[in-house]
């Protein structure tokens, strides 16, 4: 696998610090090669993107809020690996769940912000399977959250 590192580099990205739980669980947790981390919320340098697809956020809002919330799963998988993204074998599965408003439909669109985003960085490692939910609310308002099952060396 291309080196991860140089692959953000090349595509402007940063990583956040990977971020303390803020409730009672663990940011991952490893069983053997695989790695479950637990759901990252749109956080990202300006701040939480709040609010409710097709009641104030748009589709593009939301994809891009997927997208932050692909960058701090990243920031929690090289935690998970002790630094060494070069470790993942295969992105295996991203929950995505959007905060919508009932008649909003267009779920999987927003996921795709997260889904494009480790295809991007880890190329056919970064290719999963996929679920993407609507629900009535997230914590602390944000408009999007994902989690994710990796498999490492």
């Amino acid at each position: 696998m291309a080196d991860i590192e140089s692959r953000l580099k090349e595509l402007g990205l940063t990583l956040p610090e990977a971020a303390a739980p803020v409730a009672n669980y663990v940011p991952y947790a490893q069983s053997g090669q695989m790695v479950h981390i637990s759901g990252q919320i749109s956080l990202g340098p300006d701040g939480l993107v709040t609010g409710r697809l097709g009641d104030g956020v748009s589709l593009e809002d939301g994809q891009a809020a997927a997208r932050l919330c692909a960058l701090n799963l990243i920031a929690q998988i090289k935690a998970a690996c002790g630094g060494d993204l070069g470790k993942v074998k295969r992105i295996v599965k991203l929950g995505g769940f959007v905060n919508a408003h009932p008649d909003f439909y267009d779920i999987p669109k927003v996921i795709n912000g997260a889904s494009d985003l480790m295809v991007e960085v880890f190329g056919d490692a970064g290719r999963h399977a996929r679920s993407a939910v609507g629900v009535a609310v997230l914590p602390l308002n944000a408009a999007v959250e994902v989690d994710a099952v990796v498999e490492i060396a």
